[in-house]
């Protein structure tokens, strides 16, 4: 399991404990670090995707976006 499914797992578990009831406060804001962070971890995950794609018109004809060119030629991932 990696990191963002044993934060997942933790979460889920606080959330079935909210939902019975029995949470503490420290829960509470245990619950709410975690999601904080997961979503930090996918928020980065789904940035560094859209980065690193390249986008084909039907005709072969690259359309990539200006911005994520520029984007991937400071990261040395373009050589135009």
């Amino acid at each position: 399991m990696n990191e963002q499914d044993e934060l997942l797992k933790k979460i889920n578990e606080l959330a079935h404990k909210a939902k019975a009831g029995t949470i503490t406060k420290e829960e509470e804001d245990q619950q709410a670090q975690l999601r904080k962070e997961y979503l930090k971890n996918f928020r980065a995950a789904f940035r560094s995707q859209v980065e690193m794609m390249q986008v084909y018109d039907k005709d072969g004809k690259e359309v990539t976006p200006e911005k994520v060119r520029e984007i991937q030629r400071k990261k040395g991932l373009r050589d135009d």
